[in-house]
Parts: structure tokens; sequence; C-alpha cells
């Protein structure tokens, strides 16, 4: 594999294990790119990655001192296990039982996206942690107020100085640490990509489904992240509660009209609820939409024609489908819970 060397404008010393400068002492963090993977969009140039970095956004990520009451944190709509993102109700929780209007997106592979939110209104994933931490909906906190609390906190102190030479906390060093742990969390390790490597071999049934998959989903969900990192009308009808006109909330533009971004498939099967406002349950519910639409002009081109997919080849899909779940990845301690 190729790797991303993030350190650079840091003196590198014993082949790259320390990296040294302005008297403090930083390990230099890789990202690896898999072999055929296109080049990453995140800037690592503007954030070299450390170690201490990402474990500084690590505990960041875990701890409800984010948010205004201390009950709510990153991983709270964000889960491990479920590929980042929340499975236990459609849309999000925030403070005081509060919800919010969108379903929470899977935190994967982050660095190869330039826009973030299913409406794309944030395109840098060091500013995007500022919109769950001060709506009101979810976090219901301020900058000002977080970073008193952060350096009120001797443990926080100590992490922010290993990370950055010293203890000053600030909003950058605060989102760039946050950018340094999800910008890490790559999954690129599925039955599908063993597959893709000649390691393993798909079943019938999978195969069969790829081979759909590849007719019917590809151009919009394409391999190996797939998703094209673009904005999209799904056939869905607009929830006349929430009201969600997608993209055009941001542009103002009528033809972005219920176009939402267009989501990673991997570890889909434990990302459910699907879709913008978490409106179906299982895959199963997904490809019986897909397999109702066509014939309809205000549709992408990709969907205008009936999928005619029989009971058989749904299923198969879906066994495809499950071909994307990357467990290394889900159960990944480097990931979990800091527990120092």
């Amino acid at each position: 594999m190729k790797k991303i060397i993030a350190l650079l404008g840091f003196g590198l010393f014993i082949f790259g294990i320390l990296a040294f400068s302005n008297n403090f002492f930083t390990t230099p963090l890789y990202l690896e790119l898999p072999n055929g993977w296109p080049k990453p969009k995140y800037d690592f140039k503007k954030n070299p990655l450390t170690e201490e970095g990402f474990q500084l956004g690590r505990n960041l990520f875990y701890d409800p001192i984010l948010s205004k009451d201390n009950t709510i944190s990153c991983q709270s709509c964000h889960l491990q296990q479920t590929g980042f993102t929340h499975v236990d109700h459609q849309l999000s929780h925030g403070i005081e039982g509060k919800i919010g209007t969108r379903n929470s997106m899977a935190l994967i592979n982050l660095a190869w996206s330039k826009d973030f939110m299913w409406d794309g209104g944030v395109n840098n994933l060091e500013v995007q942690p500022i919109n769950p931490i001060t709506n009101p909906l979810e976090m219901d906190e301020t900058l000002e107020h977080v970073i008193a609390k952060l350096q009120a906190s001797e443990k926080y102190r100590k992490l922010f100085a290993k990370a950055f030479g010293d203890e000053k906390v600030t909003s950058q060093r605060l989102l760039k640490a946050l950018a340094q742990f999800t910008v890490m969390l790559k999954s690129s390790n599925a039955k599908y990509d063993k597959v893709i490597a000649k390691e393993e071999n798909f079943t019938v049934q999978e195969q069969h489904g790829y081979d759909l998959f590849k007719t019917n989903c590809a151009s919009c969900h394409k391999e190996p992240l797939f998703s094209d990192d673009k904005f999209e009308k799904n056939g869905l009808k607009i929830d006349e509660t929430l009201n969600d006109f997608g993209r055009m909330k941001i542009t103002n533009n009528p033809e972005d009209y219920l176009r939402f971004k267009v989501p990673t498939l991997r570890n889909i099967q434990f990302t459910f609820p699907y879709m913008h406002d978490g409106r179906f349950k299982t895959l199963t519910e997904v490809v019986k939409h897909y397999n109702s639409l066509g014939y309809d002009k205000s549709l992408p081109k990709e969907l205008d024609k009936p999928m005619n997919l029989s009971n058989n080849d749904r299923v198969d899909l879906v066994a495809f489908l499950q071909t994307l779940t990357d467990k290394e990845f889900l159960f990944d301690k480097r990931f979990s819970f800091p527990k120092e």
C-alpha cells in the first residue's frame, strides 16, 4: 500500500518514528492508501497528522464535555459498531431529549470527501464539528464555552500540550484534533475488498448481486468508495413534517430541490435507518424503493428507467451489499472509547 505522509514541515528522525518541532516531540501518523483507490481530497499539508493529535481528537470525540449540559458527545450519534452513525431512531437526538431534523451520516472514509452533511452545507472537515456543537437541537453549546471548559481541565491541558507543544486550548486546535481522528476512519477491508484483491471469492448469490449492483447502482455509488460525493434526487417524496428541501437550502437553486448527498454504502448492513430522514429500517425496503422507480423525468437519468428486479434479484443484491461490511473497522480498538 502507498502511504500518505501527513507530516510535511516537520523534521523526521529515526526512520520517521519521531518528528521534532518547536522543542517538542510528536509521532507522525500515516493514512494508508489502498491499492487502486483515488487520491484523498483532504489537505494533509494544512493539518499534519500525529499520534498525539489523533489521541486528542479521539478523547474529544467521545467526551460529552462538548455539549451544553455535558450529556451528548460526538459518539452519541456516531457509534463505532454501526459504522459511526446511530441506529436506534430515525433522526439525531440532542441534549434534553431534543430531536434533530435529519438522520446522522456514517463517518467513513472522510478523507475522500470534499462536502459534508446531507446538503453539503460544510466543505471542510475541520469546520464540520461546529455544526453539531452549536446546533440548538444537538449539543447546543458555544465554541467559547467549550474552550473554557477544556482549558480548565488538567487532562486536556496535558493532551493539548502533547499535540501542539503548549497547554493553550484554541478553537483551531480543537477542530484540527477532531479532524485528525475522523480523517483516519478508513474502511477498506470488507469481503468485497478481499475479492477484488483475489484473496477470497463471492458466493454465486453475492456475485449475481454484484452484477446487479454494477448495472443498477454503481453510477452513483462508485467503487471503491461506493459514493460519487455528489448530490442527487432519489425519488423520495418530501416528508411534510420535516419539509427538508435538501441541497436547495444551501444553494437556493431550484434545481437542487430534494437533492441529497450520495452516502457511502460501506458497512451499509449496520448503518440503518436509511435515507436523510431515516424513513427506511431495512436494506430490503431501500431496494424495493429504487425498484419501484422509473419513467419519471424529474429523476436523474440513472433512475428514470425501471430496474425490474425479481424477488430473488432483490435478495441477491442485498447479499452483495452485506459483503461491504468491514468488521475490522467496526471493532478496531484504535477508534474505540479511550480507556486511558
